[in-house]
């Protein structure tokens, strides 16, 4: 027999307006311990100088982690025209310099090459994995390494402001897997002038609105207080991406069991990823074939 988790089997959503100076798993620790919940995890890493959304799911909402994860995402950052840095944002020592400032008209030319399908090569310091060693730890010991090149498909990127020539607002929306650092760095390469993040805010992810977000502070302070329960959202906000597949009674029961169950007719195609749900709750996600959902999670949900 297995262990018993300690704390409460509670589940759902909290949206959580990260501040800058705390680390992604810090924050899920916090969450986690003011609702006492047994289980708990995020939707896609922020860097800790960087704010904004951080979706933490808890108990069953585990396992729809991955369908936020491949969510779009939207980052409105500044780049620091003018200066490279080891870290690719303003935490790091400045490596290069440049008196190149390009008009806005060069920027607004140079953002086509980074929209749509890109390859991009992580920062040095990132949590990516290198012979088994996050590439962060190689680069805090003064260790340079090759980084292979990834895909990251970019659905819009746009100029928002230019405060000062040393300055520009962009907005990026992307896929899973996207390094703003990159882009900022990668961009000031690209006019001749080198760049850094200087600041980093994620508005939205996914389904998940920073403006919905609940700050540290509040959290502390409706720690392990029922009242903090009403800011936790269903299971189901973290499937909204996906078509909704209503269920029949027999097709939720064998659902619940691991196995296919029939749904009702809809325009989803063969072999799409949907949910099914039953009396307006989530029963399973999986894939659509013939008339009947395939679950790869099952919720349980008293």
């Amino acid at each position: 027999m297995g262990r018993k988790r300690k704390g409460r089997a509670i589940s759902g959503w909290l949206v959580v307006d990260k501040p800058a100076g705390a680390t992604s798993t810090a924050v899920v620790g916090k969450v986690r311990w003011a609702f006492q919940a047994q289980k708990a995890g995020h939707a896609g890493t922020l860097d800790p100088a960087a704010t904004g959304v951080l979706a933490i799911a808890l108990g069953e909402a585990t396992k729809t982690v991955p369908y936020i994860t491949d969510a779009l995402k939207c980052y409105r950052f500044m780049v620091r025209l003018g200066q490279a840095t080891t870290t690719d944002d303003a935490e790091g020592t400045v490596i290069a310099e440049s008196a190149a400032r390009p008009t806005d008209a060069e920027i607004n030319a140079a953002l086509g090459a980074f929209r749509g399908e890109i390859e991009q090569v992580p920062p040095q310091f990132s949590a990516v994995k290198v012979e088994g060693e996050r590439a962060y730890d190689i680069a805090r010991a003064g260790e340079e390494m090759e980084l292979a090149a990834r895909p990251l498909w970019v659905e819009s990127l746009e100029l928002i402001a230019r405060p000062d020539p040393d300055h520009v607002e962009l907005e990026m929306v992307c896929g899973k897997g996207g390094y703003v650092r990159s882009v900022a760095r990668d961009l000031g390469a690209a006019l001749g002038c080198h760049g850094h993040v200087a600041w980093l805010r994620r508005t939205w992810s996914g389904p998940f609105d920073a403006a919905d977000g609940l700050s540290l502070a509040e959290i502390e302070a409706l720690a392990q207080d029922p009242a903090l329960d009403a800011y936790l959202l269903p299971i189901e906000a973290g499937l909204a991406d996906l078509p909704e597949l209503p269920a029949t009674a027999e097709g939720a029961a064998r659902l619940r069991n691991g196995n296919p169950g029939m749904v009702l007719a809809s325009s989803v195609e063969y072999g799409d990823a949907a949910w099914a749900s039953y009396e307006g709750r989530a029963v399973a996600v999986g894939r659509y074939k013939a008339g009947e959902l395939h679950p790869s999670r099952v919720f349980v949900q008293e």
